[in-house]
């Protein structure tokens, strides 16, 4: 006889929002963090005053209520540093390192 499954949506959403699934994304986004330190290019020119700013600027958080409808745990890895973005997009003058893409390909399994 096979077996027979009747999805609760209820439940499914109550698994969504559940300390264990946001423990796990927390998890994940930990090695994105990790791997993204390790990679994160470290300027020694004159002009910057905190050399490693960029690389020590990585936080990793988590939550219960994201996604696009707040109804499900999400964790995210950012960089704090004000001049982060230029680092992973790049600018005219200065090529894109892609940290955070690179480490979120690289981890998070």
């Amino acid at each position: 006889m096979a077996a027979r499954f009747k999805m609760s949506r209820k439940g499914v959403g109550q698994l969504l929002k559940s300390p264990m699934v946001e423990a796990e994304m927390l998890r994940r986004a930990e090695i994105i963090k990790t791997v993204a330190v390790s990679i994160a290019p470290v300027y020694t020119g004159t002009w910057n005053a905190t050399p490693g700013q960029y690389k020590a600027s990585f936080e990793a958080s988590s939550t219960a209520r994201g996604g696009r409808r707040r109804d499900r745990a999400t964790a995210t890895v950012t960089n704090t540093a004000y001049y982060a973005r230029w680092v992973e997009y790049g600018t005219e003058r200065v090529p894109a390192h892609h940290v955070l893409l690179r480490a979120a390909r690289a981890g998070g399994h």
